[in-house]
């Protein structure tokens, strides 16, 4: 087994981990909704620490739903994920084509 496969398998259970175990160990049990965003906990805090509370400032969209929401996190995630591997793609692509270029080239 090669180094690479070692580690890949490695962040493999990791990320396996990283899904299972707050299910696992129940870490969202006795809550109405466990497992929503910081900004949904934030809001309760909020509304539980003064009910009274009227936010300063308004979204300039608000989605019409929850799912709508979430799928345009997703796509803003996504997004920038590809806009990152495009990024390290093209600096591994220059660094193997100056590589290739540097062999190539006759020793003066």
């Amino acid at each position: 087994m090669s180094k690479n496969t070692k580690i890949n398998t490695l962040l493999l259970l990791l990320v396996a981990a990283l899904a299972v175990l707050p299910i696992a160990l129940g870490m969202g049990e006795g809550k109405e909704e466990p497992f929503t965003g910081a900004d949904a906990q934030a809001e309760a805090a909020i509304t539980e620490l003064k009910p009274d509370y009227e936010p300063w400032f308004s979204p300039l969209y608000e989605p019409p739903s929850g799912e709508v929401e979430s799928a345009l996190f997703a796509l803003q995630a996504a997004l920038g994920a590809g806009v990152l591997a495009y990024y390290f793609g093209v600096r591994k692509g220059r660094r193997q084509g100056a590589a290739a270029a540097a062999a190539a080239a006759p020793e003066a």
